[in-house]
Formats: C-alpha cells, structure tokens, sequence
C-alpha cells in the first residue's frame, strides 16, 4: 500500500490550493533557497520567503471577505495573540517615527516593519487557513523533509568540505551584502556549518526545534502500522545537522525541547528514546572524531569561554541604552552591527529597540503559543494528536532559551519557524475543538438518551417511584 507523504500525496480527487499549500510554499522558500539571496530590482533586501509572507497576509485579508474559501472566521487565542503582537510593535515604530532617526536607521526600522508583516500573515494563514490535522500533518511533514534536504547540505559542508550552497544560484536574486552569511565557519579546529541558513547557531536551534517533530512522525507511523524509515531517517539527518552546527545554543535548546517531552511521555517511550540518543552518539564518535570533545569543552569551560564573556561584557552599556528609551525603545531593527555595538541577546537587543513592550510582546506571543498547545493537549483524547501538541509547546520554548544567547530575530530561518509554530498551535487548537464537536451528540440526540435513561430508571424502580 502506497503512503501519503508531504511530497507525494496519494492519487485521488484533485484537492484545490489551500492555506497549508500556502504555508509548504513559505518553508521550501525559507530552507531550500539560501539564506544570503534576495531578490534582485526590489527597494530593499527581501527574500522569497519574505515576499512569500507578504502575499500570505495579503490572502488572509481578502480570504476574510469571503465565506467560501474555506478560511476559518472564529475567535482564537492565537489570533487575538498575533493582533496584539502587532499592535505593538507597530506603536513601537510609531514611537521611534515621531522623533528623528537618521535615514539609514528609518529605512532599517521600515524594513523591519514589513518582515514582520510577514510574520503575522505567516500566524493568520497557519491559524485560520490550515483546517484539519491531516493538513497541519502536511506543512510540519513538510518542514521536516525540508529541513532533512538542509542537514544533507550541512553533511555535505562538514564531512566533504564541499558547500553546495555556492552552486545554489537563481535567476532574479542577488547576493545580499549582510556579513555574518559564512555557510562555513571554524571552532576549535573544527568546521561549523550553517547549510541553506545564515549562521552554524541558527542553523543549530532550527535543528533543534525540527528534530522532534521528525521523532513525532516516525512514532505515528509505527502507531498507525506505516512505514517509519523515511521519518526515522530525516530524524537521524536533522540530529547530524545538529552536530555539525557545533554550537551551544542548538544543545541547550534540545535540552530543553526533551525535557518537556520525557516529562509527558511514557516511561518506555523515554528509555528508547534515551538509548536511540546513546547509539547515535556512538555512530557520531566514529563518524566525525573530535566533535563530542568539543562539545563537552564548550559547556565544561564555559566560565572562560570567550563567546560567552563577548556576550556579558556588554550589559551595562545596553542597560545605558535601555534607560534612554524604556517604554518604547529607539526604533525596530534600528540597532545594528555597522554602527552599533552587537548584542549577542535578544532579550537586550528587544529591549533597546523596542523597550518593554517589545519584550513583553515578544515573550506573550510564544507563551500564547504554548499555552494553546497544551490546551489542544488537554482536550484531545488521541494519543498521536497528544504528542503533536506536546511537540509543538516544547519546541516553542527553545526560542525563550535561545534568545538569551543570540539575537534570534535578526536570523530568518528560526524566526520564520517560530513563528509558523505558534500559527501551528492555532490550527490544531481549531482543529480538535472540530472533532470534539463532531463527535459530541446532538443536543436532540443528548435529550432523548437521557430521557430515555429516567424511563429506564423508573421502570427499575416499580410504580409509584416517580
């Protein structure tokens, strides 16, 4: 029997262009073009994926004046999450508009703007386009195929020190003149790959917020008696990917991902998943020498690590910042590396930018999403749809750990993958609430069963018992 996958569905009736088509489109322009290619005869540095998350915005706006493109109309909490996340951001750029910024500080603060328009159209079109759990199946399917296609890049630019991304030229695209694009780059004698993506540490917390979901699929292919290679394959390709990263934040950020997962699965589940990490480790030893060592150095000399002093020294000065502009910051996207001092923390990076209000927005908009996870969780008796939404809430969390170690918004690849997460979460909160109301009886059905149960209960009873 032939297997439905992200890339080759089933033959069957023809099923029209939806907001998961939609979606899949914005993830294989995000992970299979590089991320250093933007299009060419535009008034600002745009990749396809961001003109890709333009359009989505622009389809959810006029999918809401409809009522026959199968667009979900009704309230959800990642809906009002996203709208206020907005909102803010907006009042921000507002904010830092009134006063004077320097020309090239306005166009960076617009050009932020406008990505994370994007953004929001991402959520929407996850949230209110993506209807059913087969096609939320099918954009996360899809995410990770694409992000195994990425890994074999990364194996390609850490084993054979070959990088394909240097013969991975389109017609219409430039590159762009951002530095920090190194595809390879070296720690401790050893190559840090960031395959398609921008940075080895970008390149590593995507990893690790895409291998559970590899983990995910394969179990529910087993569950449901499907083949599981090709899932347990992009897992075993995605957690190499990890490796080659040689990067910190990508451990802290599993780390975090398996102990929300250990603490809702099964026993048995967690010891095979505990002895799966044991063999691949093994097989990694051999197959790349010196990489765990290097692993276990970056956290055992952590106190003297320079990275680590690059990213505390420069504390009170972004304090100093910060206390020019509290509320509402200097201006999104308006500090940066040419002329400013890098802060290697999202947080301090949010905080002088966009003040407080952008930090609290940053931080509720990924609580939003997590939180409506594990309320999908709590409502659904499916095991496997249990785990979907475990999976999501877990890896939503790695960016509040990741944030604090790099400035996570000012790469594309895991903010865009965030941010599909959160609208994710939308989806299958909207989706089991569906079944839950399908499965339930009608309200006529309720009543006359009940009815009939006192019927019952009365004859039991003998006369005169009512």
């Amino acid at each position: 029997m032939r297997i439905e996958s992200p890339l080759h569905p089933l033959p069957g009736p023809r099923r029209r262009a939806d907001g998961a088509t939609l979606a899949c489109l914005f993830v294989l322009a995000l992970l299979l073009i590089p991320a250093r290619l933007v299009l060419r005869g535009l008034p600002m540095s745009l990749t396809l994926a961001d003109v890709v998350a333009l359009l989505l915005l622009l389809v959810w706006l006029l999918a809401q004046f409809t009522t026959t493109l199968g667009a979900a109309k009704g309230a959800n909490p990642v809906r009002t999450g996203i709208f206020a996340y907005g909102m803010a951001l907006l009042t921000c750029y507002g904010f830092a508009s009134l006063g004077y910024l320097p020309s090239d500080e306005l166009n960076l603060a617009d050009h932020s703007l406008v990505l994370f328009a994007g953004y929001v159209g991402l959520v929407l079109i996850m949230c209110d386009g993506v209807r059913g759990r087969d096609r939320l199946d099918f954009v996360l399917k899809t995410v990770v195929v694409a992000g195994a296609i990425v890994s074999v890049v990364a194996t390609c630019q850490y084993l054979l020190e070959f990088d394909p991304t240097t013969y991975m030229t389109l017609p219409g695209f430039r590159h762009t003149s951002v530095e920090g694009t190194e595809t390879v780059m070296s720690r401790a004698d050893l190559r840090r790959v960031a395959a398609t993506l921008g940075h080895p540490i970008e390149f590593g917390v995507f990893c690790s917020m895409v291998l559970p979901f590899g983990a995910h699929f394969a179990l529910q292919a087993r569950d449901r008696g499907e083949p599981a290679t090709r899932w347990w394959l992009c897992t075993v390709l995605i957690a190499a990917g990890l490796m080659f990263s040689v990067s910190r934040s990508a451990v802290l950020g599993l780390v975090v991902v398996g102990a929300v997962l250990f603490a809702g699965w099964p026993l048995r589940r967690c010891l095979v998943g505990l002895a799966g990490l044991v063999v691949f480790l093994g097989v990694m030893k051999v197959a790349a020498p010196g990489l765990l060592g290097t692993f276990y150095n970056l956290f055992a000399n952590a106190g003297s690590d320079d990275s680590i002093l690059y990213r505390t020294h420069d504390y009170p000065f972004a304090l100093t910042e910060v206390a020019k502009h509290p509320i509402f910051g200097r201006g999104i996207g308006t500090w940066y590396p040419y002329k400013h001092q890098v802060f290697d923390n999202q947080y301090l990076l949010s905080l002088v930018e966009t003040g407080v209000v952008g930090v609290v927005a940053f931080v509720g908009i990924i609580v939003c999403g997590v939180v409506v996870a594990l309320r999908a969780r709590r409502l659904s008796g499916d095991p496997n749809v249990r785990n979907l939404a475990l999976t999501i809430a877990a890896c939503l969390l790695v960016p509040l750990v990741g944030a604090a170690t790099f400035d996570l918004l000012s790469y594309p690849g895991v903010t865009g993958l965030m941010f599909l997460l959160i609208g994710a979460s939308g989806a299958l909160l909207r989706a089991v609430k569906a079944e839950n109301a399908a499965a339930a009886p009608a309200p006529e059905t309720a009543a006359a069963g009940r009815a009939g149960l006192r019927r019952e209960a009365a004859a039991q009873l003998g006369p005169g018992s009512g």
